[in-house]
């Protein structure tokens, strides 16, 4: 046994597993012990869940742009933002951010990005999301970021499926300009929430009959079972690492504003765990990846292993010492992390072709 499993009084600081590079990143933000409880339940009225997006965001935002300032600044990469109306069941708009190298010959891959944030917080405005897709940019790609609907905070409240139907929009309008755009395939990638998104739009696809305009579907440390209060013994990192960086109940709480009456708890396109065999069978190369001390490990674990039975090719990737998104936030800290789990993207991406 490992964690708290072992231990309870186990910390991301003092567990023997983690990083030193990242303890030391977050020991002067006090992020190297237990993460602070929530004072509210999944069952206190919604608009104090809601309160509760609010302030997470603010006081989550402040720290993640401190960490989004040592994201290496690329050269050579171009950005635009396009505002576009999709046709679609919302009518609303999407601004997309447009992410490309200046020196490119022929179409390229592209990488369609859904940031993190639980669906309901942050943006793909925010500078650590800017300075990733520059990065993947500079690889040889064409990058696409989508600011989606969030369940709450600034961009929200906008319940399932509004967010969702934002990225499956997004995807089909850069399937559609492949040409315009330069792009010869795309891949779609996201971490957290953002990992949620990214494996819930195939789904969508595939109910919808465009699962072919995907060539394949990358996702890091996926928020994705819906389960994180029952803490299941299929999903022992939920124990094993609860209150590292996160905690299973701050989860629940963001998970209950996304479908606040549970209408969708069996739904693949709300929780992608829930996917049923039939479900899984026929959807394109997938890779997932996730981080050895985050209490999310398990359950995006246990959807590649789904994915493999079903007969999806499909990789499993764990990046250890490392807590929920920590090879993301910590380019500073660990550049070696960073710049790995950016080149295995680009990799994939450039496999489908």
């Amino acid at each position: 046994m490992y964690g708290r499993l072992a231990d309870p009084d186990s910390t991301i600081g003092t567990d023997p597993r983690s990083d030193p590079r990242m303890v030391a990143a977050l020991a002067p933000l006090a992020l190297d012990g237990r993460f602070p409880q929530p004072a509210l339940t999944v069952d206190a009225p919604l608009e104090e869940r809601l309160a509760f997006v609010v302030e997470t965001e603010e006081n989550t935002g402040a720290f993640l742009d401190m960490f989004a300032q040592s994201v290496p600044i690329v050269e050579g990469v171009t950005t635009t933002t396009t505002t576009t109306t999709i046709a679609g069941p919302d009518g609303n708009d999407v601004t997309l951010y447009i992410s490309r190298p200046d020196a490119s010959d022929g179409a390229l891959p592209c990488v369609v990005h859904l940031h993190g944030g639980a669906m309901a917080f942050l943006s793909a405005a925010d500078t650590g999301y800017m300075r990733g897709r520059e990065y993947l940019a500079a690889t040889g790609l064409v990058v696409v970021g989508v600011e989606f609907r969030n369940s709450g905070g600034k961009l929200g409240p906008y319940r399932y499926p509004a967010g969702l139907n934002d990225c499956a929009a997004a995807v089909r309008w850069v399937a559609t300009n492949r040409a315009e755009l330069g792009v010869a395939h795309l891949l779609v990638a996201g971490e957290s929430g953002g990992g949620n998104l990214t494996l819930a739009v195939p789904h969508k696809a595939k109910r919808e009959g465009w699962l072919h305009e995907i060539g394949g579907v990358y996702a890091q440390c996926p928020f994705i079972s819906n389960r994180w209060l029952e803490q299941p013994d299929d999903l022992p990192s939920l124990r094993e690492n609860d209150e590292y960086f996160i905690s299973c109940l701050g989860l629940a709480l963001m998970g209950s504003i996304y479908n606040p009456d549970g209408s969708h708890s069996h739904d693949a396109t709300c929780w992608p765990l829930a996917a049923t065999d039939a479900e899984l069978s026929g959807l394109p190369p997938h890779i997932i990846s996730v981080n050895e001390l985050d209490p999310l490990r398990d359950e995006g674990l246990l959807y590649y292993r789904r994915l493999v039975r079903a007969g999806v090719p499909a990789v499993g990737r764990v990046v250890a010492g490392t807590c929920h998104g920590g090879d993301l936030l910590l380019a500073g800290a660990m550049p070696e992390v960073y710049a790995a789990s950016m080149r295995d993207i680009s990799g994939f991406a450039k496999s489908l072709g």
